[in-house]
């Protein structure tokens, strides 16, 4: 009979008990429980050097690998590391070739191993999130369909301050709801002006803006952060131009050109005064200035208010039925069965996400109305939507 894994010890004291005995032969045993004559040897050997405890399993790996690195060749990385401490297993290598003959150094997979091993090697930062350019269009077909919002560069006023103006624009119409100069270009300063622009002329469907604070980070799934969280819960879904394609919003970029050459040169005395001659452009922008891409009409003529109305507050959400919700931490993840956490966003702190099952596996994450990615369990991440690969 074979050996059994589970009860090897056990098989060996029986082959030697029953050879104790003295009723059956060495040869017959071995036939018996399945093995060679030269196995059966080497038990009763290491029984009668060492007794029973001989009989347990001994670890079947090698003591020492051939390919191990030699002792000397290991000092010798860590004594040069040690002394060049910032850098790399590449510049270590070359540094022991100089010392020792090209066949005995090792890669440099196995010096950074050995570094490693030694303590020796910081470990990296994650890499940041990396946003994939989409290419995608925004070209309203009516008005409040997508607004555009962004600061204007920031410029220094004649007594010495600086002024950060926030545009916020209709895109079909080009009507230009708000120019307001700001100290600080955060959400605690921007969300007021928002509110009120929301308040008198509604709510579009998309506002879209660039991927800098406020309005976006790079860092964080969707680009989102306080602002666009806060966005979404009225309604509204943030939209992005791709990193670097201020190309993509050029409506607003040109209508920024025209405010930079006749609202800033010469800049005003002070944030008041400046915020006067912003309200002189406005008005005559919206009701004076006629716009080629408008037929020659003004963006007042064209333009008809939002019929969505600003709800004043953040409503309750009822995810539809068939979606998972889970509520987000305060360090921006859920938690999963009994597997750990999962990262989303921190902007959505303390709130609900809801997954909706798409495959075996794979959830489409949702804040609200707003897909946000995808939940793979297998890998336990969020992929931004464009990103994963089913």
């Amino acid at each position: 009979m074979p050996w059994r894994m589970e009860s090897m010890q056990i098989q060996k004291k029986k082959f030697i008990t029953l050879l104790e005995t003295g009723r059956f032969t060495k040869t017959s045993l071995c036939q018996e429980f399945g093995i060679s004559r030269p196995t059966g040897d080497a038990i009763i050997k290491r029984y009668q050097e060492e007794g029973w405890d001989a009989l347990e399993e001994l670890p079947r790996r090698h003591k020492r690998h051939p390919l191990t690195t030699p002792k000397s060749i290991e000092d010798a990385v860590v004594e040069e590391r040690k002394k060049h401490i910032h850098w790399g297993a590449r510049k270590i290598k070359v540094l022991l070739l100089r010392r020792y003959d090209r066949t005995a150094i090792p890669s440099e997979t196995t010096v950074n191993n050995i570094m490693k091993k030694h303590g020796l090697t910081v470990p990296r930062n994650p890499p940041r999130r990396k946003i994939l350019n989409s290419g995608p269009r925004f070209d309203p077909q009516l008005p409040n369909q997508i607004w555009s919002a962004d600061f204007k560069g920031k410029f220094r006023m004649r007594n010495g301050q600086y002024c950060n103006p926030l545009t916020i624009a209709d895109s079909f119409s080009r009507y230009l709801f708000e120019i307001k100069g700001l100290e600080r270009p955060d959400t605690e300063s921007s969300k007021p002006i928002f509110e009120k622009v929301f308040r008198e002329y509604g709510l579009p469907y998309q506002l879209h803006t660039d991927n800098g604070p406020p309005f976006g980070n790079s860092a964080s799934l969707r680009r989102m952060t306080m602002l666009s969280v806060w966005i979404m819960e009225i309604g509204i879904t943030p939209v992005y131009s791709d990193p670097a394609s201020p190309q993509q919003n050029g409506r607003h970029e040109r209508m920024h050109r025209d405010l930079k050459a006749d609202a800033t040169r010469p800049p005003g005395n002070t944030l008041r005064s400046q915020q006067q001659i912003f309200n002189h452009f406005r008005e005559e922008y919206n009701t004076v200035r006629p716009h080629e891409a408008l037929g020659m009409k003004t963006p007042e003529a064209v333009h008809t208010w939002s019929t969505r109305e600003y709800p004043g507050m953040v409503r309750d959400w009822d995810y539809e039925h068939g979606m998972d919700p889970k509520m987000v931490t305060v360090n921006g993840a859920i938690r999963w069965k009994d597997k750990g956490f999962v990262m989303v966003s921190s902007a959505l702190g303390g709130k609900y996400v809801g997954l909706q099952p798409v495959q075996d596996g794979v959830w489409l994450v949702y804040y609200r109305h707003v897909p946000l990615g995808y939940f793979c369990e297998r890998t336990m991440k969020v992929y931004e939507l464009n990103d994963f690969d089913f």
